[in-house]
């Protein structure tokens, strides 16, 4: 029987790499001399026949080049549909090369970008499934620029999401991929867009206003009602968190830093402080307050991202190893000892400095113990300053939305179920 196995795969083997018993029936079969009588009449090839296949296998595995995909995007106000699909885009090969959209690009088809392009960058990057990035790729991927991704940059498949992508005459953006038969399709990330994200921004801005002018005077039911239009339509499960989470716990001896925080829509800032707090330890661990709690500190109109919202966008960070989804405000030595943190960090540019509220210092115990440094933040970004940039521009954001709105409550009525993850 395994002699009639070893025929009728003898052409459909990858490599000899993968099959080292291949060595033993050749070896044998060169040493002894041995006949194909030997194998009582089964038509096994003979040696001198084995051989130029051998080398083709050889060649074949040699020439197993890995996979290389390109997916594009303007990535401004990053969010975890972003994350999500460029994970998606991952999965389809063996590196991913990202192209972020240029500022002058994203001006003309769509209006300003929120994020400067280096802020973009440093998103895009610090995803734990990029590769490479190409700074200011265009819009429209034109011939001449398929035709450099391939060449140049080595590229297999070009990846977009089934929702439509559609340049300003009408026309499929991806028209050229798609003839050219080097287009590969991934889900759309339901219950999120850049689109939802600026809306919920400019209705807290504007509830904000109102609540200024009525003096306090603002009925509970409208708040609520407020609320509700900013609601996420995000429906988490174990599932995407399982994709997103490295699956690891620290090493036995392992150095584990903790940082908590909001981590309210996920900017450079971020980004900035999770690598300077890896870069302490072996293991970084990442708080994340509830709504609740962030709410409480920041006013009702916060957090912009709910909770689960937040964690996946931690977890997609490179430098994070593992998030406690929902972590309580105050440090405290039974959450020291029970994930063995060895240094408490904070940084310092922070949304608002709770001392100064006449609020307890959350550290007390991690500073008692010895265990707490401050981290000197690299940019002084906050979530407040990439909203307040929102609603400076609101006119513009608030005609780009619609637009973009109509578009993607589109999507949403036609859209049909599409399998894949």
């Amino acid at each position: 029987m395994g002699h009639m196995e070893f025929e009728s795969n003898s052409w459909t083997w990858d490599g000899v790499y993968y099959y080292p018993h291949l060595f033993g029936v050749i070896m044998l079969t060169a040493l002894l001399g041995l006949s194909t009588s030997y194998f009582g009449g089964i038509a096994v090839p003979t040696l001198p026949y084995l051989l130029p296949d051998f080398r083709i296998f050889q060649k074949q595995k040699c020439l197993k080049k890995r996979v290389r995909v390109y997916m594009d995007g303007c990535f401004d106000l990053m969010h975890y549909g972003h994350a999500n699909a460029l994970r998606q885009a991952k999965a389809l090969g063996d590196e991913l090369v990202v192209g972020v959209v240029s500022d002058e690009e994203i001006i003309a088809n769509k209006g300003p970008p929120v994020l400067s392009m280096e802020e973009r960058l440093v998103l895009v990057s610090g995803l734990k499934w990029v590769d490479e990035v190409i700074a200011n790729a265009p819009y429209e991927i034109t011939e001449e620029f398929m035709n450099r991704l391939f060449n140049e940059h080595k590229i297999d498949y070009i990846i977009h999401g089934d929702d439509p992508c559609l340049l300003p005459d009408g026309t499929d953006a991806y028209a050229l991929a798609k003839k050219a038969g080097r287009y590969k399709q991934i889900k759309r990330t339901e219950g999120v867009s850049s689109t939802d994200i600026v809306g919920r921004i400019l209705t807290t801005a504007k509830d904000t206003k109102v609540s200024e002018q009525d003096n306090m005077n603002k009925i509970e039911g409208e708040e609520t009602q407020a609320k509700a239009g900013q609601m996420s339509h995000f429906l988490p499960t174990s599932r995407r968190i399982v994709q997103f989470s490295n699956g690891q716990g620290p090493a036995p001896n392992a150095r584990v830093v903790y940082i908590d925080g909001a981590f309210d829509l996920f900017h450079a800032g971020h980004v900035e402080i999770l690598k300077s707090a890896r870069q302490l330890g072996d293991f970084l661990l990442v708080g994340i307050y509830t709504d609740q709690t962030v709410s409480e500190h920041r006013g009702t109109h916060f957090p912009l991202m709910h909770l689960h919202e937040r964690s996946l966008s931690v977890l997609a960070c490179r430098y994070v190893d593992e998030v406690i989804i929902g972590a309580p405000w105050e440090v405290t030595k039974d959450m020291i000892t029970t994930f063995n943190i060895s240094l408490v960090v904070h940084g310092t540019v922070a949304e608002s400095n709770s001392l100064l509220n006449g609020k307890a210092d959350p550290y007390v115990v991690p500073k008692n113990l010895g265990i707490f440094r401050t981290l000197e933040s690299p940019k002084d970004i906050t979530t407040t300053s990439v909203a307040q940039r929102i609603v400076a521009n609101h006119e513009i954001y608030m005609k780009r939305n619609a637009k973009k709105q109509a578009s993607e409550n589109k999507y949403y009525t036609e859209r049909k179920y599409v399998s894949g993850d």
